[in-house]
């Protein structure tokens, strides 16, 4: 099974996001590369990783108001890696190690469409990850803090 590799590519400018980036890879490839007797115990790790990293997001998304269909996709994911782990306990590999193979075309595009905006996003207005405050601005700095990130742009649906 090929591995996910971490690039430059999928940096998006915002450490914390980066670094939980890297964290899914590493889990990933992990799972991507367990034996049969080690791809549950490996899956769980990843999952438990899915489960927070999400949840970190999901806990800036609240935090400045940006639109739900990043959130939503966290949701879909989370549900299909739930509903595998229950196949592959019951013995349905075949579906453990299919998801495995489409992942990284799914993560690169989320990585490189939603989290991109939203680390834009928490960028511009000056959004502090590791605090949960908005910083100080520069004296000056007038322009308004949107609250707003094009996300429909990047959702499935059609705009009204």
């Amino acid at each position: 099974m090929p591995a996910l590799e971490w690039t430059e590519q999928l940096e998006n400018g915002l450490a914390r996001m980066d670094d939980t980036h890297r964290e899914f890879v590493d889990l990933y490839n992990a799972v991507a590369a367990a034996a049969p007797e080690d791809f549950l115990a490996a899956y769980d790790a990843f999952l438990a990783h899915a489960e927070a990293h999400f949840a970190e997001e999901n806990q800036w998304m609240e935090a400045v108001g940006f639109p739900g269909c990043h959130r939503a996709e966290h949701d879909r994911v989370l549900a299909v890696l739930h509903d595998i782990r229950k196949r592959v306990e019951r013995g349905d590999m075949f579906l453990g190690r299919r998801l495995i193979e489409e992942l990284p075309a799914w993560f690169r595009n989320h990585v490189d469409g939603m989290d991109a905006a939203l680390a834009f996003h928490l960028n511009s207005i000056g959004y502090d990850v590791a605090s949960g405050a908005l910083l100080p601005r520069a004296e000056g700095d007038d322009a308004p803090r949107s609250r707003g990130c094009g996300c429909a742009a990047l959702s499935a649906e059609p705009a009204a």
